[in-house]
């Protein structure tokens, strides 16, 4: 049976979602562990990879379990029972054999969290203090820039999967939340750093000290201005649409 799992995770106690060889303390090394604790032996599917540091309100995943886990609200608590607090399990459903977490999903959504007041070690881990006053006008102006079709080659971390660089950001947006400021981006698929890229130019242009014509400079593959993404703790997989 295909089962489908909807988790939510805080990414500050893990070394990135994906099964890592010099660690098992990764979203999936601690699902695999729960899973063999109930005697499943499985190979687990997401619909991307989240790095060390960042959160997830909405990873989906899938796998196969024998018959004998017919019961899966029971599965789903006892799956829990043996997981740490920082992991969830949203939900847990039987999903067509046609389904694949990644393969079929749509667009993927993303937002992340930015507040311009005094820092604080109680939201260190899950939001990104910047150094200056944010000017939302510009952050909105400059976001819009990358939507559309693009090559984000220079938009991505080395190291990252083979193949085009090309995506399609269908949405941008930047809104405040309480004392927040939220960036939200909605796309058909995203590089590895991609959007944490797009995030410290976009501060940058915030604080000055670059332009939306550098911007687009870079976005076009002409020139590099900015090389260091933001940091992973204000970084927010937020939805996958199927």
């Amino acid at each position: 049976m295909r089962i489908k799992l909807i988790l939510s995770y805080n990414g500050s106690a893990f070394e990135g979602s994906q099964v890592q060889k010099h660690t098992a303390n990764t979203i999936m090394g601690r699902l695999y562990r729960a899973f063999e604790m109930l005697n499943i032996q499985t190979k687990l599917h997401a619909s991307g990879r989240t790095d060390a540091g960042v959160h997830a309100f909405k990873q989906v995943m899938h796998c196969e379990i024998p018959p004998f886990w017919a019961n899966l609200d029971k599965l789903k608590e006892h799956l829990q029972f043996r997981l740490p607090e920082s992991i969830k399990i949203r939900h847990l459903s039987e999903a067509s054999e046609h389904f694949h977490s990644r393969y079929s999903a749509k667009r993927r959504a993303y937002r992340y969290l930015l507040c311009d007041e005094e820092s604080n070690p109680f939201e260190g881990g899950f939001v990104t203090f910047t150094r200056s006053k944010i000017d939302i006008e510009a952050l909105t102006e400059a976001i819009a820039l990358f939507e559309g079709e693009h090559d984000f080659a220079l938009f991505k971390k080395s190291g990252g999967a083979s193949g085009s660089a090309v995506r399609t950001i269908f949405k941008t947006r930047v809104y405040r939340y309480k004392n927040k400021t939220v960036l939200y981006f909605e796309a058909n698929g995203f590089l590895r750093s991609q959007i944490r890229l797009m995030v410290a130019f976009l501060l940058k242009i915030s604080e000055k000290s670059l332009s939306k014509e550098q911007l687009l400079e870079q976005l076009n593959n002409r020139k590099v201005y900015n090389t260091r993404p933001a940091p992973p703790n204000g970084l927010y997989l937020s939805n996958i649409i199927y």
